[in-house]
């Protein structure tokens, strides 16, 4: 996904906020890069166990079924234009039995150097999976609210809408046509989108700036926040922008985001103070940017959100980035 990120510096070193959607600032930040799409055809017996993966997995059936055990849940049944996503999961299985896909039984198993989630229920399965891997180490911060496992049936309005999107990523897959990389990438960009909507739409649990996919009053102040982060927002402000009393929206906020408007506000604002600050934008134009009037008054804050100073997490990052390898290995 074309990056927007919501910080770039001039040459008077002055920082300018660019994006303002909640959804698209996050992503933006994130910049969560999709790992070529994985296709398996297999049959039965077949399983395969994965390891934690900090980051997010994103998966169809094609063709047949499987079944899905991710540790400490239910297992998921997986049929034909089923769709699943895992965020940050504990390790994992995948299988054409429940104990198969928990690990137990079956001497002809899938190859455990095949990092691939499509394994058969019965007969030929048929199945692709795309892992998306966060560039920044900080981004995984902004997908913590999504939970280990999140399902969408085939028979489901949702459902319908991502199998058509991965239809034409199947497609893709098995041409060798100019672009064929570019338009995978950004396929499976789109899929995740889409994911996250419909798990936002349907979720009752606290969903951070996924709250802003809605229509309501929260979502209406979620993205007043982001169109303005700098804003000394009050209660009755954003309250005033959600059409709702201050201890109905206050209630409703801490519900529906997973914390009070205030705190999110901070929270965002040192997210786009962690990016700004791989730029070469002052401290000061940060500071002003974001909302505080002194670099004093910024670092105080970011210290307390972060654990470090601002320079000392801009000198770590370029460590980082320093002896980050200019290849990436398997």
């Amino acid at each position: 996904m074309p990056s927007s990120s919501a910080y770039r510096s001039s040459t008077n070193d002055v920082v300018a906020l660019e994006a303002h959607d909640p959804f698209r600032d996050a992503l933006a930040l994130a910049r969560p890069r999709a790992v070529a799409p994985v296709p398996l055809h297999a049959t039965s017996p077949w399983r395969a166990r994965f390891s934690p993966f900090p980051h997010i997995k994103l998966g169809v059936v094609v063709e047949g079924g499987c079944w899905l055990c991710v540790d400490g849940l239910e297992p998921l049944l997986l049929r034909t234009g089923d769709f699943y996503l895992l965020g940050n999961p504990p390790p994992y299985g995948l299988g054409s039995s429940i104990e198969l896909a928990r690990g137990h039984g079956a001497d002809e198993l899938l190859p455990e150097e095949a990092d691939a989630s499509a394994l058969s229920l019965g007969s030929v399965t048929y199945t692709c999976s795309v892992d998306f891997e966060f560039q920044d180490s900080e981004a995984s911060i902004l997908f913590a609210p999504i939970p280990p496992a999140v399902l969408v049936k085939a028979h489901e309005p949702d459902g319908k809408l991502l199998w058509n999107i991965a239809t034409l990523l199947v497609n893709e897959m098995e041409t060798q046509r100019v672009g064929r990389s570019l338009v995978l990438e950004h396929l499976a960009q789109i899929l995740l989108v889409h994911m996250l909507r419909s798990h936002a739409g349907s979720s009752p649990e606290p969903l951070g700036w996924l709250a802003s996919v809605t229509d309501d009053g929260i979502g209406a102040a979620l993205r007043a926040v982001h169109a303005d982060p700098a804003r000394r927002w009050t209660l009755e402000e954003l309250a005033g922008t959600a059409m709702m009393s201050r201890s109905a929206f206050a209630a409703t906020f801490r519900r529906r985001v997973g914390r009070p408007p205030r705190d999110y506000l901070i929270e965002w604002r040192m997210q786009l103070a962690r990016a700004a600050l791989r730029t070469d934008a002052s401290l000061t134009a940060i500071a002003a940017a974001i909302g505080y009037q002194s670099e004093s008054a910024f670092s105080t804050a970011f210290r307390r959100v972060v654990g470090t100073s601002p320079r000392e997490f801009r000198v770590a990052q370029r460590v980082q980035q320093r002896d980050r390898p200019s290849g990436r290995a398997g």
